[in-house]
């Protein structure tokens, strides 16, 4: 029997012999995913050769944790047969990294571990500061407010995507299992990421033109991390446009903006925000770009562009936050973030950018342009700001009028009127209602 290939969170010993370099591994998953399992009686290669197994052979086990491993971690261990073949299986988790392993520190890249850089360990000690203040303090919610569907749907994502193992979980083990707890109380992480208190605010908005003067739409949405991230790309997805094409004999419907891009961002963006600052998470969406920013300065020394060509470590504010997001693969790989949002927009043809200060992190997508295959209007007009306003809410509202249109983009009637009749000059809109009831028609 063969049990498939090592991963990042998955390493194979084929027999107890290896105790010193498991106990590498275990230091070194822990360190990039805080959570991990690893068999004894597997071959590297998969595939499954078994070994003795006692009750000496399973003390063996746990006691070389217990001296190896620092901080102190409590694993589950225990026999497991496979095809007649005895194994030993060692879950293991934590969220006190850095880990050393006889007093040494790994990183899991891939299925190999290898040795902290002094620059890799100086980071882990500056996020940990920041998370050591908030993450693992108590919050004000106790352990009642936790939204329980949004838990279970957690655990069945997470063990469904094959990053969680299977096995009979609870709102209480979840929280107890992933640290998510203080007393009687959810801290911080525990809160942000499942609270049924509405922690964490997002603010979404549509704007009639690529500065932020004159919206057509704005909602509020106060809810969970867990929660938020799926609130969020329905928000985006439902207010962008949509393509359709015939692929094979069906007929499917295909985002200006890839949904892999999407998810990939937002899911980031909540993952490495600063959360005990006093701005919140925005999503803008403009004609021509849509832009997301979360708060808290931009954490790494490594710029995005480094991150997109080479391999570097990321730098992870929030480890409880961005593991939880991981497990559900909101989040595909940790330190993959900017490298994926590269490769998607560059198939897609998707253009992006990103601006950076004290408070906060914006990453910029470009819309793509709309071509039109109206020959009635010409492809070299160009509208001013006001006439740009007007259109967007035409297109929202084709029904709107005068007095609404003037109110919306703070301009007097004369003026809204003077842009309907550029707008009707220059083939944009034509009118379809009385002069007292008027309609518009969006001709582009």
């Amino acid at each position: 029997m063969n049990f498939g290939k090592e991963t990042e969170t998955l390493e194979f010993k084929k027999s107890t012999g290896e105790m010193k370099e498991a106990m590498i591994s275990v230091a070194a998953i822990l360190n990039k995913h805080g959570i991990g399992t690893l068999y004894f009686g597997i071959k590297p290669n998969g595939d499954v050769c078994g070994q003795d197994v006692s009750e000496s052979s399973l003390r063996d086990v746990s006691r070389a944790v217990y001296e190896s491993i620092r901080p102190q971690i409590y694993p589950a261990i225990e026999e497991v047969i496979l095809d007649g073949k005895h194994l030993i299986k060692l879950e293991f988790n934590g969220n006190l990294t850095p880990y050393s392993a006889a007093g040494r520190y790994y990183l899991r890249t891939a299925d190999e571990d290898r040795l902290v850089t002094p620059e890799e360990l100086k980071s882990f000690f500056v996020a940990n500061e920041y998370r050591e203040k908030w993450e693992k303090a108590p919050s004000p919610a106790s352990i009642r407010q936790v939204d329980q569907g949004t838990v279970k749907a957690f655990w069945q994502k997470a063990v469904s995507a094959g990053r969680l193992p299977e096995g009979r979980y609870s709102c209480p083990v979840i929280l107890k299992r992933f640290g998510l707890v203080s007393g009687d109380k959810l801290n911080h992480a525990g809160e942000y990421l499942f609270g049924s208190t509405h922690p964490v605010t997002l603010n979404a908005a549509i704007f009639a033109t690529d500065e932020k003067l004159t919206f057509l739409d704005m909602k509020r949405f106060e809810d969970n991390i867990c929660n938020l991230l799926g609130l969020a790309e329905e928000y985006i997805l439902k207010n962008i446009r949509w393509r359709s094409e015939i692929i094979g004999a069906e007929r499917t419907e295909i985002p200006e903006i890839p949904v892999a891009v999407i998810r990939e961002v937002l899911a980031n963006g909540f993952a490495h925000a600063s959360y005990n600052g006093h701005t919140y998470h925005e999503i803008c969406i403009h004609p021509g770009m849509i832009t997301i920013y979360s708060p808290g300065k931009y954490a790494s020394d490594h710029q995005p562009e480094e991150y997109m060509k080479g391999n570097h470590e990321s730098v992870i504010r929030n480890a409880t936050i961005a593991k939880i997001l991981y497990l559900n693969k909101s989040i595909e790989q940790f330190g993959s973030g900017f490298k994926r949002i590269h490769s998607l927009c560059k198939d897609a043809g998707i253009r992006f950018t990103y601006e950076s200060d004290d408070l906060g992190f914006k990453f910029i997508l470009y819309r793509p342009k709309i071509q039109s295959d109206s020959p009635s209007v010409p492809l070299d007009v160009t509208l001013n700001a006001t006439e740009t306003a007007v259109l967007a809410i035409l297109k929202q509202k084709p029904d709107s009028s005068r007095n609404e249109i003037a109110d919306k983009i703070s301009k007097t009637v004369r003026t809204v009127q003077r842009a309907l009749d550029s707008l009707r000059d220059k083939g944009y809109i034509q009118r379809i209602g009385s002069k007292q009831e008027p309609r518009w028609e969006v001709l582009k």
